[in-house]
């Protein structure tokens, strides 16, 4: 099965980029700075699903020396326009072979996951994010938490789709992002923490950490249920 992507057409392509750290998509973020703090060591980073750049670039403004990757030809192509200086490569879906000789202090992933559709595919995918890995480096993932399709948020609306609430892991959920100028639905597959428990299982990687940000009142934004309800949740990993 190929890589589910509902973000290959450059409509998407153009309103996405216009995406950065608002709203809920500044928790996701909030406390990356600890994270790489505390667990990375060394400066060489893979961003692996970039799309139109925006963690590439965030991983840059840290002092990582990040190369982007991404299976959608339009997204590569915008992050390219809005970083000339950024190393950003097309590539197939599940082809690693331009790393085979590299290695990685840091593997990140804000939100791919999101959109590969089964089990065997994530595992196989982790498999060979681990591989890039070298001795001490981490994969961090960052993923929806299944509670973003049942609530209303500051960035995202998913009361047009009460179906989501009876979905299961590997299912497709429908959500939209508003303020971005496309108000059509992105379609996520759905995976539990459970389910990512037993992906990682059969990849051998161990969590070091999974945090559940929630938002401060004390934040400038309009919550609506980020301060009691995580919208994301953040894996830390080792091989």
């Amino acid at each position: 099965m190929s890589l589910f992507n509902s973000y290959e057409d450059e409509k998407r392509a153009e309103a996405y980029a216009r995406l950065e750290f608002p709203g809920t998509y500044y928790l996701a973020y909030r406390d990356l700075p600890k994270v790489f703090s505390d667990y990375i060591k060394g400066s060489r980073a893979l961003d692996f699903g970039c799309g139109t750049g925006r963690s590439t670039r965030y991983l840059k403004k840290y002092g990582f020396e990040t190369i982007g990757i991404d299976i959608s030809g339009q997204m590569i192509r915008k992050a390219k326009e809005l970083d000339h200086e950024g190393d950003y490569r097309l590539i197939a879906d599940g082809d690693f072979g331009q790393f085979q000789n590299e290695k990685f202090d840091l593997v990140m992933s804000a939100f791919t996951f999101d959109n590969i559709p089964t089990g065997e595919k994530k595992i196989a995918l982790f498999k060979e994010l681990k591989d890039l890995l070298n001795d001490t480096g981490k994969i961090v993932s960052l993923v929806s938490s299944p509670n973003i399709y049942l609530y209303e948020w500051e960035s995202f609306s998913t009361r047009d789709y009460p179906q989501n609430k009876d979905a299961r892991s590997g299912d497709v959920v429908k959500i939209i992002i508003t303020g971005i100028g496309d108000n059509r639905p992105v379609e996520d597959i759905v995976w539990t923490h459970e389910s990512y428990l037993e992906v990682y299982k059969a990849v051998g990687l161990e969590i070091i950490e999974a945090l559940k940000p929630l938002a401060r009142e004390s934040e400038p934004y309009h919550w609506i249920n980020e301060t009691k309800i995580n919208p994301w949740v953040i894996y830390v990993l080792k091989k």
